[in-house]
């Protein structure tokens, strides 16, 4: 099974999508987890309204720091957000293989309902595919030049 940890600054919205969806079409291959450098201490309400209307489940969600997360060994560390790909992660992560799949942010779009929601939809539908193309993958050994391509996938 590989574990996998997405990343976010707030590790409020984009790093939760990605670790419910990861856990959703993953399943008994996978264990996703999220956290953020300076997390939010929330979730998004909105990101949990996506993954609800998906059927996914929002269980055990939380918005944490990537620190509460020091005992467990990840494979695939992903950073969703630039300014994550920038900051130095933990050293506990040194081992992991390290992508960066640049996701737009959602709740920072302009407009009204109609437009936040249409983002939110855009940002699973990102989310699915990368994860999707990842699965379909011979994963023995990881690559990570084709874990990396998929950040083309929009």
């Amino acid at each position: 099974m590989l574990n996998i940890l997405v990343i976010c600054t707030g590790n409020s919205c984009r790093s939760i999508i990605g670790e419910a969806v990861f856990n959703h079409l993953g399943q008994g291959r996978i264990s996703a987890y999220s956290a953020g450098s300076h997390p939010k201490g929330r979730i998004n309400p909105e990101a949990l309204d996506l993954l609800q209307r998906h059927d996914i489940n929002t269980t055990g969600l939380t918005s944490k720091s990537w620190d509460s997360l020091s005992t467990h060994a990840f494979n695939i560390v992903i950073t969703v957000c630039d300014r994550a790909q920038q900051e130095s992660c933990p050293s506990y992560l040194s081992k992991a293989i390290k992508i960066h799949w640049p996701t737009l942010e959602p709740s920072h779009v302009a407009g009204g309902d109609k437009e936040r929601h249409a983002a939110f939809e855009a940002t699973y539908k990102i989310f699915a595919q990368r994860i999707e193309h990842l699965l379909a993958l011979s994963l023995d050994p990881i690559n990570p030049e084709t874990l990396s391509a998929l950040s083309a996938i929009e």
